[in-house]
């Protein structure tokens, strides 16, 4: 089965101040098949500094969560989320998600074909990038 490149982020919501629009966002990649996610974890601090976690399954009571449903689970571990946790300030909380970008797997496997291999990647934070891309033209 070929897969796709792998990504990762840690999304903080600082005093727990979570809203629902990121599952339905998030539920409309799946479904378009631009993304497979892999793992989802809640991280939260408490007030005292204990670091607790939450899974996806554990959110059914959440509505929002009911429509990002399928296998996901069991690639974060417990170093994923002390590192994650560390981050936080008591009080506040963290999504960290894992997906694949279904999207290039077809790309990846002609890189890989060619004898291609990935030598680097990374993420352009949006704050940097938002700037530099309003001069261009608009995309068709």
């Amino acid at each position: 089965m070929a897969v796709g490149p792998v990504e990762y982020i840690v999304v903080g919501f600082p005093g727990n101040k979570f809203k629902g629009e990121i599952a339905p966002a998030l539920a409309k990649l799946v479904e378009e098949k631009t993304v497979r996610i892999l793992d989802l974890v809640f991280i939260g601090k408490d007030p005292d500094g204990t670091v607790v976690t939450f899974e996806v399954d554990d959110l059914d009571h959440v509505a929002s969560f009911s429509v990002v449903d399928g296998e996901i689970g069991g690639l974060i571990g417990e170093d994923d989320i002390a590192h994650a946790g560390a981050a936080l300030e008591p009080g506040n909380s963290a999504a960290l998600l894992i997906w694949e970008d279904l999207w290039a797997t077809s790309f990846m496997e002609a890189v890989r074909g060619a004898g291609g291999v990935l030598l680097e990647g990374g993420r352009i934070a949006h704050e940097l990038i938002e700037p530099a891309v309003q001069g261009l033209p608009a995309a068709v």
